[in-house]
């Protein structure tokens, strides 16, 4: 029969147990499960082998990462190597763990039969009987390691911010023919005059009841719609309506919903503005080269900007087109060009002969870009501006025959440009910090000042 240990990672360090009798089936009773956090009964089942305390925070904080990592640190590679049976007991016994990175780990260093925990309730009862305070404060150390050394904490924003815009642009189309709908009932012939749905959105909030509406308002109404024409036509069709009458209350609820569906069109103008921005600042090469939008979309498809880096450019040219990949792997047919890159304008100026050719030449450049912005220090757009200036040619190549410049020359200048740019980054730093330092030493002066003389005004006062 198999010996059961058990191995504990405890805030306060490493514990072996052993389990002296158990039954699979019967762990599961309702007894059983009532028995583990009572401290008596449990050590009948249950005994300390042996236990390693961590010496600090510090050390603790490294092994529970190394723990969270599938890794074996060198405490419990000594603290196993001192408490284990011997080499020749070790082919009878099983070492239960909770983790299965770390099971695999530890199975290849000492070659015992390592596995996942199946047993909750022995689990439970060793949590049960060594809560502590060491647990609270070693979990709230391991969350800040885990949020400062998050490589992706910059490029959660962009992530977030493309998929509320494509929410936003579905949202916004379906209120935009919900509004056209609705107000459509008043003044049909609006809906053919005026095609763009923000236009529409502030003419109904501006017009209202259409009877009430006078040429007094014609220049606020050629504000909003900017063709005179238009406007011209609005309120000739007005005269011959064939529309029916509306409440007023009918027309408080749809002039309240037209001002909700033009603030959403306003907030999506700030969003876009915000998106434009995180992107120069986190991924400025592939937003030159390919698109805010697009760029952001590759990102928050591969997950993070890190992910994207490492994707060769192959899996960078089908992002986003997996399900006709599977499916043409699956069928035999042919597989897809391209994926989400198809959105970028230079896909679109490429005849049809040339769109899998020009794609497949992009998907390498945003590689390129990618790699670039995710290990540089200082992040520049020349190298996005270069790329996409390869592209274009590659394009002219492809319709006239010109020979484009040669790689190799083109990042040679790009280096050179994106070094003086640096150096200037450097320098705007330096000086930043330098005011910012002469600043903060006027600041103490002043306060230092402010405090003799407010000591002198109570000397003067008490004498």
């Amino acid at each position: 029969m198999s010996n059961l240990y058990i191995l504990f990672e405890h805030a306060s360090g490493y514990a072996l147990f052993r389990v002296r009798e158990f039954e699979e089936i019967g762990m599961n009773l309702p007894q059983v499960e009532a028995s583990v956090v009572d401290l008596s009964k449990f050590a009948t089942v249950v005994k300390l082998v042996g236990f390693y305390p961590f010496q600090s925070g510090v050390n603790a904080l490294d092994n529970i990462n190394a723990v969270s990592e599938g890794l074996v640190h060198d405490d419990l590679r000594t603290f196993l190597d001192t408490n284990l049976p011997k080499e020749k007991k070790r082919a009878k016994m099983i070492l239960g763990v909770a983790d299965s990175r770390i099971a695999s780990a530890i199975n290849e260093h000492f070659s015992i039969s390592c596995l996942r925990l199946h047993f909750p309730n022995l689990v439970k009862g060793l949590t049960d009987q060594n809560q502590s305070k060491a647990q609270l404060g070693l979990g709230h150390a391991y969350s800040r390691a885990k949020v400062k050394f998050n490589v992706n904490r910059v490029d959660n924003m962009i992530i977030q911010s493309i998929a509320l815009l494509d929410q936003l642009d579905k949202d916004i189309n379906t209120f935009s023919m919900r509004i056209r709908e609705w107000y459509g009932y008043h003044f049909p012939e609006l809906i053919r005059i005026i095609s763009d749905n923000y236009t529409y959105a502030r003419v109904v909030y501006l017009m209202k009841n259409r009877k009430e509406f006078t040429i007094n308002h014609e220049e606020e109404l050629e504000a909003i719609t900017m063709d005179s024409g238009k406007t011209a036509a609005i309120f000739e069709a007005m005269k011959t309506t064939i529309g029916m009458d509306i409440s007023p209350i009918d027309l408080i609820n749809i002039e309240s919903f037209a001002k909700r569906v033009i603030h959403l069109f306003e907030y999506r103008k700030s969003l876009q503005e915000y998106l434009r921005s995180k992107m120069g600042q986190v991924a400025p090469n592939l937003a030159g080269l390919i698109g805010e939008q697009v760029g952001a979309r590759l990102i928050a498809h591969a997950g993070s900007l890190t992910n994207l880096a490492k994707y060769p450019a192959s899996t960078i040219q089908i992002l986003g087109a997996e399900k006709a990949l599977f499916r043409a792997l699956k069928t035999k047919g042919n597989t897809p060009k391209y994926g989400l890159i198809y959105h970028s304008s230079h896909i679109g100026k490429a005849s049809a002969q040339n769109k899998g050719r020009i794609s497949r030449y992009l998907a390498n450049k945003c590689a390129i870009a990618s790699r670039i912005d995710c290990f540089s220090d200082i992040p520049t757009a020349i190298f996005g501006d270069h790329l996409k200036q390869q592209v274009s040619d590659r394009l002219k190549f492809f319709d006239s025959g010109e020979l484009p410049a040669k790689n190799v020359d083109v990042m040679q200048i790009a280096l050179q440009e994106a070094e003086v740019e640096r150096e200037q980054i450097i320098s705007k730093e330096r000086k930043r910090k330098k005011k910012e330092k002469k600043r903060r030493k006027q600041a103490l002066a002043a306060a230092a000042l402010d405090e003799e003389q407010n000591n002198a005004n109570m000397l003067d006062a008490t004498a």
